[in-house]
């Protein structure tokens, strides 16, 4: 098996490079600087305890990569990037090969299953920073991150245990699982979190905020019908990669959403985090106020091109008292 890395940012450069460091064949599809890089200097992944510089092999398209039954793709890009990703990957691969969704957000592997037939969720906790084109860093050690991984939209079988087996053996704490969606339904109200991240700084005091928002969430899925991992179960899934460490001296400094303002990329995946429940609200009847300003509020960071943290949680806490104010004067 062949694993081709669709995406090497933080996840897909951290997943691949530890592949390839077990004996796996790895083929990265990458783009722009981060193409040129790896062409020119290779993928760079730094831990607390050493730099490795791993030679690899990269295109920029998935046709070029050739891909085969053989083969399995761990999409690794945004969720705002899957579609025109799957169109590109359904127009030259086979329609049975493998597709492993190692993304935040519920919606990739709905959208795989349209053209693959099988498809994969992963459970991602993997603690990884992507701002120099070519490297990435991993903060949690020994283990490289949790990787948990099942058929979807259920189920488990021999390619997926396969594929953890290979993950272990590569630093991941992984984990099959029947099902995987229960445990990312989990994450999504994890991720409820990012755009406060990127738009305060993941210490900030905005608790409150975040505990309206998930509440919100945890009431659209259950109007929805829909099992999710609550806080405790998660937190001790991944109790064994914390505390995080250090890097140079410096901590973990934020998250994709985070990241994606950092880097300047101008898109952010919050339609795909905070948008699923205000979808999910709409859908079932459920009132999603914060959901909704916290989506609207990053896109204004996005138009006004703000750096990570550039906001105060009184800023959000405003943003959030006019948007109610507006609602029931509307």
């Amino acid at each position: 098996m062949r694993y081709v890395i669709y995406g090497t940012g933080a996840i897909g450069g951290i997943v691949g490079a530890r592949l390839q460091a077990a004996g796996q064949q790895v083929v990265f599809i990458a783009r722009g600087c981060t193409l040129d890089a790896l062409r020119r200097d290779g993928l760079t992944l730094r831990t607390a305890d050493e730099r490795r510089t791993f030679k690899v092999d990269c295109v920029a398209t998935p046709v070029e990569a050739d891909i085969s039954a053989d083969d399995a793709v761990i999409l690794a890009m945004k969720s705002q990037d899957t579609v025109g990703a799957l169109g590109d990957l359904a127009a030259c691969a086979p329609a049975g090969v493998p597709v492993f969704c190692a993304q935040n957000g519920v919606a990739n592997e709905r959208l795989a299953l349209r053209h693959f037939s099988n498809v994969y969720g992963m459970f991602v906790y993997i603690f990884g920073l992507h701002l120099e084109p070519g490297v990435v860093q991993c903060y949690t050690s020994p283990s490289f991150g949790v990787l948990d991984l099942g058929r979807f939209p259920g189920g488990a079988d021999e390619i997926g245990q396969r594929t953890t087996d290979h993950l272990a053996a590569a630093g991941f704490d992984t984990f099959g699982r029947s099902d995987i969606m229960r445990w990312k339904y989990g994450k999504l109200l994890a991720n409820l979190a990012n755009v406060l991240h990127a738009a305060c700084g993941p210490n900030a005091a905005f608790n409150d905020i975040l505990d309206q928002a998930r509440s919100e969430g945890e009431a659209c899925l259950r109007a929805a019908g829909i099992a999710y991992a609550g806080a405790d179960e998660r937190a001790q899934r991944i109790a064994a990669i914390q505390p995080l460490e250090t890097i140079d001296g410096a901590p973990f400094p934020g998250g994709s959403s985070w990241q994606s303002l950092a880097r300047g990329t101008g898109s952010i995946e919050t339609d795909f985090l905070n948008g699923e429940i205000a979808l999910l609200g709409r859908l079932h009847g459920v009132p999603t106020p914060v959901n909704e300003m916290l989506q609207a509020l990053s896109r204004s960071l996005l138009q006004e091109k703000k750096r990570p943290a550039s906001l105060s949680p009184d800023n959000v806490r405003s943003l959030l008292a006019r948007g109610v104010q507006a609602a029931a004067a509307a």
